[in-house]
């Protein structure tokens, strides 16, 4: 490979546009499970540590993928941020999945920028181990920053998007498709470090009460 060759493959890789993986696919970040064995499966081993994902879904849809790792991080002396959620958080229904309801903090803010500058605040503050963030449309150059921000105090933040942002170009680890259907949810991995998702994933109701797809 000659020098202007590595200093281009560099300089995608310092942007995020493409990702250092392992000889099996597998990227050597830390992954918390996502409690659904075949997702963790197509998303390099689980929730990455020190990253921001992207989930696209409407309407929010797809929230319930992520009680397990709400039950799992709330263990933790961590604050667990949500940043304008549609909804106001249900404490009974996040008790009866384990999650601690004691480690969630609410942000309610009126306009985007300041949702945006809360979220990134938060993955940079230390104090949160888990930063969830709602928000319509969002550039290119922020969400770079909440990934770096997310890098930088080893934070995992997921930012839930409209289906129709799915094409927008984007720094994060991860990003997942959500889909309705019959019995459960289609998931696709659009992007994830050190190779590509494949197919669509069904996950099924059964596996949601279960609280695992074992």
């Amino acid at each position: 490979m000659n020098a202007e060759a590595r200093t281009t493959l560099g300089e995608l890789l310092r942007k995020g546009v493409v990702w250092r993986g392992t000889a099996d696919g597998r990227t050597q970040t830390a992954v918390v499970s996502s409690g659904f064995s075949s997702l963790d499966e197509q998303m390099g081993g689980g929730w990455p540590r020190g990253a921001l994902t992207e989930i696209f879904s409407q309407q929010g849809l797809g929230f319930s993928l992520l009680l397990p790792l709400l039950a799992e991080l709330s263990r933790q002396q961590q604050w667990l941020t949500w940043v304008n959620p549609p909804h106001v958080p249900y404490a009974p229904a996040l008790a009866a999945r384990q999650v601690d309801t004691a480690r969630v903090l609410l942000v309610k803010v009126r306009e985007a920028e300041q949702s945006l500058w809360a979220a990134e605040q938060a993955l940079r503050s230390g104090n949160c181990s888990l930063v969830l963030l709602w928000v319509d449309r969002v550039s290119a150059v922020r969400i770079r920053r909440l990934q770096l921000a997310a890098e930088e105090s080893n934070c995992m933040g997921i930012l839930f998007r409209p289906l129709q942002q799915r094409r927008q170009a984007s720094m994060a680890a991860l990003r997942l498709q959500i889909l309705p259907a019959a019995n459960g949810l289609e998931v696709r991995v659009l992007k994830r470090r050190g190779g590509w998702g494949g197919k669509p994933l069904m996950i099924q109701r059964m596996d949601f009460l279960r609280g695992s797809g074992d």
